[in-house]
């Protein structure tokens, strides 16, 4: 450590003691003359005139030493003397006074008042020009055949070519839109990792699922003309704006675009009718129609011109954000929201994200993948994430992907490999009767995503044992987690909607960032822009 300068006090204290405390006043004995006096008056005035004289030499240098103090430095906490800190009292006494003279001063109907014009100028900032939020339900779809019903899907993506712009329809969560006129209802697949909403529709129909309601047909007038500036796919036909999009399944949906009104409902539960562009198709292929059974087509979320939330802001609806919070019960549903009036503006945690030159996917930057304490990535090499509301199942990089399997074999020895169970492609047999999820939790530990830290504060994201594993139908504990290089993506992690549980996910069109926060995704509610303690103390005061 760096030696201090002794302060000067110290060096006179030294002097002192070598020399003798040197006084800093003087007594003065009075003898008063009478008889069987030993000393005269005249020898008692001198004594006392010497005493003075020495006492104000002894006052001068005092006074030297004093000032000499005065000049030295002082520690900091000698610097905030008792006047300044009363002077500090006074100045916030006299700020509250004058603000309770501001809030009050017009009586009780005066508090009320301004507590009203709190909330009006707080709705009068969030609107921002007329724009606000619409909410939608996210409904779990019925399951299928399989531990997670979802087997089929599984064995195919195995198999899967990469991706062509999109990455996956066949999520686990629905949502219903309203669309014509008069309105009907339709059930669409929640998709943040594609652009394009689309239902399928009798033009007539090449290649269509069942599907949950009759299929949707256009007016000649709702057909979107090539010339059309949202027209960013391959023009199949003069007078038609056509799409074809493919997805990393392998799955495809080919149509045409048109524009019909679309029901919203805002915050304050009214339906808004608003002209959207969207897909009609007439032409689904692979695996994509076995999810149509309960379905009707896709809700295209993501940061594209095409896509809903990007339509909306354009035209100043919306802030260009949106989100969804999907309840941890896998037999639960969330909510959907476009606009930002649902994000809680405290406790969020952000990254920024950045769009693939290719596939134009939201992606944000990785530093380690860890289960638990170790860590299943190479230091060094990038690795991107994709939150992908679309998709099923996560994907991990080969390398990560492989170590997770074996730290998995070597959790506990009271589970072991089933290569018989081909429900997912790693399976593990318990010896003991494995109930559900919630039994896994003491003898695996959570997967853990960090990205890079701001300002020296950590940013996880956190996935429990009971989210990136389940149970087949044998009983057996399956993980949930594939070997991206089956897709394509040997240096991506895709974060699937199963893993998406439990948490409010918001994507930030504008500031480019994804943040999260834990929630149970039971009651959305419009967050306040005032600080929640700071607004219950003024509402308690003023009401």
């Amino acid at each position: 450590m760096t030696a201090l300068p002794r302060p000067v006090q110290e060096e006179a204290d030294g002097d002192e003691q070598q020399n003798g405390r040197r006084p800093f006043g003087a007594v003065l004995i009075t003898v008063p003359d009478g008889p069987g006096s030993g000393l005269p008056a005249s020898s008692s005035d001198g004594i006392a005139a010497a005493l003075l004289d020495h006492a104000v030499a002894a006052g001068s240098d005092d006074d030297a030493l004093m000032e000499a103090e005065d000049e030295r430095p002082r520690p900091l906490g000698e610097s905030f003397s008792l006047w300044r800190t009363t002077v500090a009292v006074f100045a916030l006494a006299a700020l509250a006074a004058a603000g309770y003279v501001c809030l009050y001063s017009g009586g009780s109907g005066g508090a009320g008042a301004t507590w009203r014009l709190l909330e009006a100028r707080e709705e009068e900032g969030e609107g921002r020009g007329g724009r606000r939020s619409f909410l939608l339900p996210l409904h779990p779809k019925p399951r299928r055949s399989g531990g997670d019903g979802r087997d089929g899907a599984a064995k195919n993506l195995t198999a899967a070519s990469p991706p062509t712009g999109n990455v996956f329809p066949t999520g686990l969560y629905y949502t219903t839109v309203s669309i014509g006129n008069p309105p009907r209802d339709y059930f669409l697949d929640v998709d943040t990792g594609s652009d394009i909403t689309w239902v399928q529709c009798d033009t007539p129909c090449r290649s269509c699922a069942k599907g949950a309601h009759p299929a949707y047909r256009p007016a000649q007038s709702n057909i979107v003309l090539a010339s059309d500036p949202l027209c960013d796919r391959v023009q199949r036909n003069p007078n038609e704006c056509n799409y074809d999009i493919n997805y990393a399944d392998r799955s495809s949906s080919m149509g045409a675009y048109v524009r019909d009104s679309m029901q919203l409902t805002s915050e304050d539960s009214e339906r808004d009718s608003i002209d959207i562009v969207f897909g009609c198709g007439y032409d689904q292929r692979g695996i994509l129609l076995d999810t149509l059974e309960n379905t009707d087509g896709i809700l295209g979320l993501g940061s594209r011109a095409i896509s809903l939330p990007t339509q909306l802001a354009s035209r100043g609806i919306i802030s260009n954000v949106f989100g969804h919070c999907m309840t941890t019960d896998s037999s639960g549903g969330g909510y959907l929201f476009l606009g930002d009036d649902y994000i809680p503006r405290w406790g969020m945690t952000w990254v920024p994200v950045r769009n693939g030159p290719a596939d134009n996917i939201r992606r944000s930057q990785l530093q380690h993948v860890n289960h638990g304490d170790q860590q299943l990535n190479v230091d060094g090499k990038l690795t991107q994430v994709i939150f992908d509301s679309g998709s099923t199942y996560t994907y991990f990089p080969h390398e990560a992907y492989t170590n997770l399997v074996a730290a998995l074999k070597s959790a506990s020895p009271r589970f072991v490999q089933d290569d018989s169970d081909n429900t997912l492609p790693f399976c593990m047999k318990a010896d003991f009767s494995v109930r559900s999820v919630d039994d896994l939790q003491h003898f695996f530990k959570p997967l853990s995503l960090q990205f890079e830290k701001r300002f020296f504060f950590s940013r996880t994201f956190n996935i429990r044992p009971e989210d990136y594993l389940t149970i087949s139908d044998k009983g057996n504990v399956c993980l949930r987690v594939f070997d991206g290089t089956a897709i394509g993506y040997d240096s991506v992690i895709i974060i699937g909607d199963a893993f998406l549980r439990g948490k409010l996910i918001a994507y930030d069109n504008d500031e480019d960032q994804i943040g999260w926060i834990d929630s149970d995704c039971t009651d959305p509610s419009k967050q306040s822009r005032i600080p929640f303690f700071l607004r219950r103390v003024l509402r308690n005061q003023l009401l």
